[in-house]
């Protein structure tokens, strides 16, 4: 018999150019550098446990299931077999399977052998510890049996053993292979044995260990008469699981049972939708995350947030970027974890700081900024936005966690389910995307913190205008399509251009439509306070935000001049007076370091000592005719006057002269001793 690998390269040979480029489409790893140089060593490739087990989680339902019915079978299978297992024989369902087939055939998991007959890659069997529910069969489990136990089995069944072990195991295979004869046996067996053996038999049943001292498993109620006459198996000496054979599962399920196939997506409720309610939608959402994401990015440069010392960005420091970026932590998680990926963002030590990259970022048009976030979003290990793990506790943000591959799953399923769509119509709540991703990719990660299935990731596709009013938008078309140029057309046409202008009213507020451009929120930042974003952005003037400016070195002319060159309409009036207001109180008061400060009634003398050539590095200034301060110390500073021939006094802390007593230079009296008289 011919092996996997030498079928699949027979196969393969036999397939024409077009179809070998669906299979390397499909499995790209499998031609990853060093390419293959032979087809049966692009066979031996497919065929590795880790190519296959990458390949799986791309699978629909309809796919999976047939993979996993043909896998349940002991020996390559005919197309009828299979589809009487699934019961696939209707017009509908036959159909169904052939589309499983074909995606099987176009992923290398399963081909047709010269005979006609289904041969499914090697380690596609071991996918399932039992398909479908099913053991191995009998002859499998019984090899290591003894001819002595085998004739027992026989005898505790009623039939008459042959003599060599050979020609017993091949009866009592025969005997368990006939559904009549295996129920005639249940039937008479006691209430315990019958009831445990319907429960092994029944499909979603899950074995319990019962282990005693010494590794032995205890064998359930019921147990001892089964494996008497082999309905169920058990290794030498009772060690080892109590197993039920392929066979006897089968018999005790009947003839009317069929393994699970479900060849058609859910029925999902749909509405009519125009393209151009979709592209509306879908501009309003990208739009607005284009501009949480710049405000959020912009708070990250400002004062970058610090990780905790396990890794990643607690829940304080998203507190504090939501509040300052005015948007929620789902926004803020997705903006970093998407920032991150893109190149944007960066550990820094004990903080996570903008990269270069983001000022190039940041100065470009809000169609730019977001296929880089878009790109990033669909390439990640992981679901952004997850704020609890399966324990319900609290995860930071860029922790750092190993790739998701179900996560990932779970974005391209979402898609390629909303995509299955019909032409004009959408879901009617997009919760009920959820199931069709589960048929799109039902190895895909279901997060606990969702209420619904696929939940998280409906809504981050939502707010990134991916997903709008229940349909597939043009930026989720361009993304399923893995196509960059697409992806850029349908950002440069749903998102407006950045605002370079804003509109001030009296109320002493800045209002921006859309996404505002760098220079003009480095500009309003830096003179008022932001309270809201999204598709239009407020800034509110006070005299704190003004003072703030003026600190920071601006007149109240530019400021003004500034402002009045980005408005959309003249500065009103409040606003300017606001300025000038806080203008004039700005720096009536003006304080100095100094690390002392000397006086006198003579402002000749201190113009003369501020002049002195020999006195310079004292670092003098005057704030007053008669008043001078030094950046030396009072000592150091009184030595080096009284070195030049001035004659300075000391005042304290309390504005009197401070008297110097001079040092005695006499050496103290030494004590008399006192001397014992004897």
């Amino acid at each position: 018999m011919k092996s996997g690998k030498s079928t699949l390269a027979a196969w393969l040979h036999r397939l024409d150019a077009e179809h070998l480029e669906q299979v390397l489409a499909a499995r790209p790893d499998a031609v990853s550098p060093p390419e293959p140089r032979s087809v049966s060593e692009l066979a031996e490739r497919l065929q590795r446990p880790g190519s296959v087990a990458l390949a799986l989680p791309r699978l629909a339902l309809p796919a999976l299931q047939a993979a996993e019915a043909l896998a349940s079978l002991s020996a390559p299978a005919s197309r009828d077999v299979l589809a009487d297992l699934l019961d696939a024989t209707e017009d509908e369902t036959a159909h169904g399977l052939e589309a499983a087939l074909q995606t099987l055939s176009t992923h290398a998991l399963v081909w047709l052998d010269n005979e006609g007959t289904l041969r499914m890659a090697a380690p596609l069997r071991q996918a399932w510890d039992t398909p479908l529910g099913l053991d191995q069969p009998l002859a499998t489990l019984l090899k290591d049996t003894t001819s002595e136990e085998l004739r027992r089995m026989l005898t505790a069944l009623g039939v008459r053993p042959p003599g060599t072990k050979p020609q017993r195991l091949a009866t009592l295979v025969e005997h368990h292979s006939d559904p009549a004869r295996v129920a005639a046996v249940v039937a008479q067996a006691p209430a315990d044995a019958r009831k445990l053996l319907e429960r092994r038999a029944d499909p979603a049943y899950r074995p319990q260990a019962f282990v005693l001292f010494g590794g032995q498993s205890a064998p359930e109620p019921g147990a001892h008469w089964a494996l008497e006459r082999g309905l169920l198996v058990q290794g030498r000496y009772s060690y080892g699981p109590v197993r039920m054979p392929a066979e006897v599962v089968l018999a005790l399920r009947g003839p009317g049972w069929h393994a699970p196939f479900a060849p058609a997506p859910p029925v999902t409720l749909l509405v009519p939708v125009s393209p151009a309610e979709v592209d509306t939608e879908a501009s309003a959402a990208a739009t607005a995350f284009a501009a949480h994401a710049a405000s959020v990015l912009s708070v990250c440069a400002t004062a970058p947030p610090a990780r905790l010392k396990s890794g990643g960005v607690g829940a304080r420091e998203l507190a504090r970027i939501g509040r300052a970026a005015r948007c929620e932590e789902t926004v803020v998680r997705l903006t970093l974890e998407t920032a991150y990926e893109g190149g944007l963002l960066a550990r820094d030590g004990d903080r996570v700081a903008t990269t270069d990259a983001y000022d190039t970022w940041a100065e470009s048009e809000p169609a730019e900024r977001l296929p880089v976030l878009l790109h990033a979003w669909w390439a990640l290990g992981l679901t952004p936005s997850q704020a609890r793990d399966g324990d319900n506790k609290a995860l930071p943000a860029l922790a750092g966690a190993p790739p998701c591959a179900g996560c990932l799953q779970a974005r391209k399923g979402l898609l390629t389910a909303a995509s299955r769509l019909p032409a004009g119509q959408a879901a009617k709540n997009s919760a009920e995307l959820g199931p069709l991703t589960h048929w799109s990719r039902p190895l895909a990660e279901v997060l606990s913190q969702d209420a619904t299935p696929f939940a998280t990731v409906i809504g981050e596709a939502e707010l990134l205008g991916v997903l709008a009013r229940g349909a597939l938008s043009p930026i989720g078309a361009a993304l399923l399509a893995d196509s960059t140029e697409g992806l850029a057309t349908a950002c440069h046409r749903l998102l407006p251009a950045a605002t370079a202008t804003a509109r001030f009213g009296g109320d002493l507020t800045a209002v921006v439509t859309g996404t505002p451009a760098a220079r003009l929120v480095t500009l309003l930042d830096s003179v008022a306070d932001r309270e809201a974003g999204g598709t239009a952005s407020v800034w509110r003037f006070s005299p704190a935000s003004v003072r703030r400016a003026l600190y920071a070195g601006r007149s109240p002319d530019s400021i003004e001049a500034d402002l009045a060159a980005v408005t959309a309409n003249p500065l009103p009036q409040p606003l300017s007076y606001l300025i000038m207001d806080t203008a004039r109180s700005h720096g009536r008061i003006r304080i100095a370091s100094a690390a002392c400060v000397f006086h006198g009634e003579e402002p000749t003398l201190l113009t003369d000592i501020a002049a002195h050539r020999k006195l310079s590095e004292l670092g003098l200034r005057h704030l007053a005719p008669t008043v001078l301060v030094s950046r030396t110390p009072l000592e150091k500073t009184l030595a080096a006057l009284r070195t030049e021939g001035y004659a300075p006094v000391a005042e304290t802390a309390d504005g009197t002269v401070r008297v110097e007593r001079p040092r005695s230079f006499h050496q103290p009296q030494e004590p008399a001793r006192k001397v014992s008289r004897t």
